[in-house]
């Protein structure tokens, strides 16, 4: 096998392991799309794909890290959770990622939830929290979608033109 053919390999596999990441969050998603196209940019002497769709889909990535913390503090804010609730989010997230897609959708609901509780909140705020902040999080991975397969639309654009 040729060499470069092991770095468009490489490259493709680090797209699709970003695309996943954009919705399990223990995977950088946006930066691992990122790191892959500049792979496949690099390997084809950035002949198909130059510099400056290289900076356009770095500026995306930029805004996909921005989306996914304003989203995520949105959410939250609109709902008056605690930093309790917040770090319970992230937490219920992670637990979430060993349960599957049913405790991706869950998990952050439950550790905001939780969160709140033991912050000392009645069980009806804290479940309003954890609902605000688990739509928080949806609505970023939602947008973070949307831009990744903008990234891809203009790699490949870029790549056929």
């Amino acid at each position: 096998m040729e060499l470069q053919t092991v770095w468009y390999v490489l490259a493709a596999a680090l797209v699709l392991v970003g695309l996943a990441g954009t919705i399990l969050p223990a995977l950088p998603g946006l930066p691992l799309v990122f790191a892959g196209m500049a792979l496949g940019a690099w390997a084809g002497g950035f002949a198909y794909v130059g510099i400056p769709v290289l900076v356009v889909l770095g500026l995306l990535t930029l805004l996909s890290l921005v989306v996914d913390f304003w989203a995520t503090a949105l959410g939250a804010r609109r709902v008056g959770a605690s930093r309790k609730a917040l770090v319970g989010a992230v937490l219920g997230t992670m637990a979430g990622l060993f349960f599957g897609l049913p405790g991706l959708f869950a998990g952050p609901f439950v550790g905001a939830l939780a969160g709140e509780l033991l912050h000392g909140r009645d069980v009806a705020l804290a479940t309003r929290v954890g609902f605000g902040t688990w739509l928080g999080i949806a609505f970023g991975t939602v947008l973070k979608l949307g831009l990744a397969f903008s990234m891809v639309g203009l790699f490949v654009l870029a790549w056929i033109l």
